[in-house]
């Protein structure tokens, strides 16, 4: 009701007409809603209670398949997977992660990756398998990583081209970081390739 009355007084300023009646039925179904009493499952997981949910309808028939993530890249390409093959993607993800990786529940990784899809195939990875992530801007210097790395304790980074130039510059003043993914069309040494890894894992 505070935000309704701001709202009111805005529009006011701004020599906008809304009127009182218009706010005192928002206000009614604001106050309909039962703030705070939906019932919370136990445990909840992303990937699994929502991703997955919406793939079995679709696999089922019950939904039309829709784009779960539609990503355009900076050239106008466009890449679009439903829930089927995010759900599926991002079980991959989760294979990589746990198996050439060898990461295992509770350990923390780190991504800092531009805006493009394998930022969501990490991050459902990381929920499916029990990892948890630490995302980072690109925009982060060597002394930003290197910190973010040593407090948390990163057993594993992904990163880009030009965050992999920084982060090998300080790997060895972090103990903790066994496993460097790089999300690239190039290859780079001491690093491992996670589109390559996609691909082979089942």
């Amino acid at each position: 009701m505070y935000w309704l009355r701001k709202l009111q007084g805005l529009c006011i300023l701004w020599r906008t007409q809304i009127s009182s009646r218009t706010v005192r039925l928002h206000t009614k179904q604001l106050a309909s809603l039962q703030w705070g009493h939906q019932e919370v499952p136990p445990k909840f997981n992303f990937a699994s209670d929502m991703i997955d949910h919406w793939a079995s309808m679709e696999k089922a028939g019950k939904r039309p398949p829709g784009p779960a993530l539609w990503w355009v890249s900076g050239d106008g390409n466009e890449l679009v997977w439903n829930f089927s093959q995010l759900s599926e993607l991002s079980q991959q993800a989760a294979n990589v992660l746990s198996g050439a990786c060898s990461l295992q529940r509770g350990d923390r990784v780190m991504m800092v990756l531009p805006r493009v899809p394998e930022w969501w195939l990490v991050t459902l990875g990381c929920m499916r398998a029990g990892l948890v992530f630490i995302p980072g801007t690109i925009q982060m210097r060597t002394k930003d990583i290197l910190y973010r790395l040593q407090v948390s304790k990163a057993r594993a980074i992904v990163a880009g081209d030009e965050v992999a130039q920084l982060v090998d510059t300080i790997a060895s003043d972090c103990p903790s970081l066994k496993t460097k993914l790089l999300v690239s069309e190039k290859s780079r040494d001491g690093w491992l390739d996670f589109r390559t890894l996609l691909r082979e894992v089942k």
